[in-house]
């Protein structure tokens, strides 16, 4: 299979949860996985593996010690929580811990459409590989997965916190910039309800900057696992699967600038707005 990597364009990495029918398939799979990123098809960066009981219970069987604090934990967990019971996310969950879950999702990119799909294929008794992945093409994993009897399913990660929280602080700015306005020429007792709000507006926007400083330190320490990882295939592959894994390498550092300078660009709003 020929390949161009001028031709790739820089995309962030894949979730993928592939289900079998036993847990000794699913170990396979992980087999299968561990193969491909050996020769190249793909680049894995986790995986761990997940089953669900003839009474409904989702439970861990496999995960990496660092798993917590990553985006594949983060699914991981989720999907724990929201599948964990005869009825998915309702028996078992207060609103409080599905919201949570859910949230926790959207923040790494993951629809309801995907977990909808998961939870469909994970029936009792099924268990299932969740990986983190980037890959050209989906034909690789597909047809390896599918020889030893495994459903996949695929989801893009996204950093939709990111922009949130870019957005998010933007609108702060401007609303303590209006409040600040609109005090310069209020009475009293509108001072202090004014004055209220603009404490409350502040406190926000300290609010987001640690969360923009949390997400600053886990997306390089989630860069720099990445390119660990592509940097050991690189050091075993062929002279021309080099090429293909040396472009993953240059996205992903493309898409690791892009975060920073979104995640800085945050911070620095919140500092100038808190200096006004």
């Amino acid at each position: 299979m020929e390949f161009n990597p001028t031709e790739r364009q820089a995309v962030m990495s894949r979730f993928v949860v592939t289900t079998f029918g036993t847990e000794a398939k699913a170990y396979e799979g992980t087999h299968a996985l561990k193969e491909l990123h050996a020769e190249g098809e793909l680049t894995l960066y986790g995986f761990a593996v997940i089953a669900k009981d003839a009474g409904g219970q989702v439970s861990i069987k496999e995960a990496p010690d660092d798993l917590t604090g990553t985006a594949l934990g983060t699914l991981v967990g989720a999907l724990v929580g929201l599948l964990g019971g005869p009825a998915g996310v309702v028996v078992g969950m207060t609103a409080g811990m599905m919201l949570g879950s859910i949230g926790d999702l959207i923040n790494i990119g993951v629809g309801a459409d995907f977990v909808d799909k998961v939870s469909r294929e994970l029936a009792p008794g099924k268990t299932a590989v969740i990986a983190e992945v980037d890959e050209e093409w989906v034909t690789p994993l597909d047809s390896r997965m599918e020889a030893i009897g495994g459903s996949v399913a695929r989801e893009w990660r996204s950093d939709f916190e990111d922009a949130q929280i870019a957005k998010e602080t933007a609108a702060r700015k401007a609303e303590l910039g209006q409040l600040k306005a609109e005090i310069a020429q209020s009475g009293a007792d509108a001072k202090v309800k004014l004055r209220a709000r603009i404490n409350e507006v502040k406190a926000k926007l300290n609010e987001l900057s640690s969360q923009a400083q949390t997400k600053l330190e886990k997306l390089e320490k989630d860069t720099d696992a990445k390119i660990s990882a592509l940097n050991g295939q690189v050091a075993k592959a062929s002279e021309e699967t080099k090429a293909r894994i040396k472009q993953r390498l240059a996205a992903l550092r493309a898409e690791h600038d892009r975060r920073v300078a979104k995640l800085r660009e945050a911070g620095a709003l919140i500092k100038e707005a808190l200096a006004a």
